[in-house]
């Protein structure tokens, strides 16, 4: 018999929608898989019962109703920066602790609209600064394939939430990879959309012009259902772009017709070998599915990495100075308000988030502002055009999510640089603002996930999904579930 938990999104709307389970019995099938598994996984930092029931409860009476919300009853997990009303929101760091927003994020909002159960806020690094969920001041997030490694990062707790099915699908935020990433390590599906496809109002900011909302779950036919509902232009963000919410519809079949790029950049010495085997052997079957496949060239997929580790601090550095004990969160005792100021920030933030504000702070100062953040504005742009180029000769983009497969817990503790080059195969889809999909595509000798990364032209999210979900139709590896004992 299948457990409830078990059940994909389009399988669990399937049976609410036929009466054979309400949302209050699926609801709480999660509800009690978390209480069981939480305490060795640590993938959320707050969960409310009551409340998840009590919106449960609603939409069973909406449903007998006759509302047609498309994902009516449909429990699911929010990383934690993204706001929801009454609800604590510490982006994992110490400085927000306590927080409780009086406002709903948009991508949020139109979920809750569309008839989601919220059941809690995932575990994050802090203000989504790392690849491994190590950097929350709440403790470690652990993947549910083996605990003593790490889930990815920054949205590694609603990786593992999914991945342990302690929710069918989660919310998450990718900023230089930190949807797809964890995806990867945990054998998950998250889409990164196009920046500006889905709204950044109630976003906690990291890295303003890198931000995008996004949607985990089992396979692209849930993740598709999610993003549908997600997006769309939004008054209360500038920067949201006003294309059509799009509605979605994959279909079986094949992939004649399709062109396929894999950049020779992404395929690099270092690279875990059975990362390469895994990913190669997948687009092998995406040429068995009839796609032609074709090399190409990204030149300056190289500078990726530095160009990121100036903008997204710099950002970062100006979006964190409005931390400072006053306005939010808690506040350290001091004489002077700029004692105030030091102390508060000084010992509420963590050394990543510290690390970061410093090399932001430093590449905008007086005299390097035109050496370090302006120049690397100018090869964001050239990392751009190798995309634009790219996409006038194919229609998609495939290579690997990371260069590994889930690293132990405290394996880059003391290298900076080594936690930052996991990301080296997922930033430049933010650094050009074009959409991203990771899906699991098989495993390494350790029986641990192996991801494989999608990229298209701005808003080609649907050609994304449609490619993947041939691709999983023909395989099993999303299928594939850790073996977690009650």
């Amino acid at each position: 018999m299948t457990e409830l938990t078990e059940l994909t999104i389009t399988q669990a709307l399937a049976a609410l929608q036929a009466g054979d389970v309400t949302s209050r019995e699926l609801t709480r099938a999660y509800l009690d898989r978390i209480e069981k598994l939480d305490a060795r996984l640590h993938a959320f930092l707050h969960v409310d019962p009551g409340r998840a029931l009590a919106q449960a409860d609603e939409a069973d009476r909406k449903r007998s109703a006759g509302d047609p919300a498309p994902l009516l009853g449909m429990p699911l997990a929010v990383k934690d920066v993204l706001t929801v009303e009454g609800m604590p929101c510490t982006c994992g760091s110490k400085i927000l602790e306590g927080y409780v927003p009086p406002f709903t994020a948009t991508a949020v909002r139109r979920l809750l609209e569309a008839g989601v159960v919220v059941l809690g806020k995932t575990n994050t690094d802090e203000f989504a600064m790392g690849s491994s969920t190590e950097n929350s001041a709440y403790g470690v997030t652990h993947n549910p394939w083996d605990a003593a490694r790490v889930p990815g990062g920054s949205s590694g707790g609603s990786a593992a939430a999914v991945a342990a099915e302690l929710a069918p699908g989660a919310l998450g935020t990718d900023t230089g990879g930190s949807i797809r990433q964890p995806s990867s390590f945990c054998g998950v599906t998250g889409l990164k959309p196009t920046y500006g496809r889905v709204s950044r109002y109630g976003l906690v900011a990291y890295g303003s012009s890198l931000d995008c909302p996004g949607p985990l779950a089992h396979n692209a036919e849930d993740a598709a259902l999610l993003f549908s509902s997600m997006a769309g232009k939004d008054p209360l963000d500038a920067t949201s772009v006003d294309v059509p919410a799009p509605e979605i519809r994959l279909s079986n079949g094949n992939l004649k017709g399709m062109t396929v790029g894999a950049p020779k950049e992404y395929f690099i010495k270092g690279i875990q070998a059975e990362v390469e085997a895994k990913v190669r052997a997948a687009i092998d079957q995406l040429a068995d599915l009839g796609a032609e496949i074709v090399e190409i060239s990204l030149p300056h997929t190289e500078y990726a990495l530095p160009v990121y580790y100036l903008i997204a601090p710099a950002e970062a550095s100006s979006n964190l100075a409005r931390y400072d004990g006053i306005r939010y969160g808690p506040r350290e005792a001091a004489e002077s308000m700029w004692d105030v100021f030091y102390k508060t920030r000084g010992q509420r933030f963590g050394p990543e988030v510290e690390r970061r504000i410093m090399l932001g702070t430093y590449a905008l100062s007086a005299g390097y502002y035109d050496a370090y953040y302006g120049q690397a504005q100018k090869v964001r742009t050239l990392i751009k055009r190798d995309f634009e180029q790219a996409f006038e000769h194919v229609d998609v983009i495939a290579c690997p999510v990371a260069p590994t497969t889930a690293f132990k817990i405290g394996a880059h503790g003391d290298d900076p640089l080594a936690m930052y080059l996991e990301d080296i195969f997922s930033l430049p889809a933010n650094l050009a603002g074009i959409p991203g999909l990771s899906f699991p595509v098989g495993f390494d000798a350790q029986g641990l996930p192996v991801g494989m990364q999608l990229m298209g032209r701005h808003f080609h999210e649907a050609g994304l999904l449609q490619t993947a979900h041939i691709y999983q139709q023909a395989t099993d590896w999303h299928l594939h579930r850790p073996a977690l004992a009650d």
